[in-house]
């Protein structure tokens, strides 16, 4: 994941920082619990795309 496109996208849930899990190749909201999926290099940042993750 591009580091520059980290610093500019945000949660489209509650606008926080988004962090990126290497290892499940997803974008991570802390704040709302919840992953985003990346298909094909491009981070799907829809509300209906999002699933919940347990807290870490």
């Amino acid at each position: 994941m591009d580091k520059k496109l980290l610093n500019i996208i945000a949660c489209p849930i509650c606008n926080k920082k988004l962090n990126f899990d290497l290892i499940r190749k997803e974008l991570i909201c802390e704040f709302d619990s919840v992953a985003f999926p990346i298909k094909d290099g491009i981070p799907i940042l829809l509300r209906d795309s999002s699933y919940p993750i347990k807290k870490r």
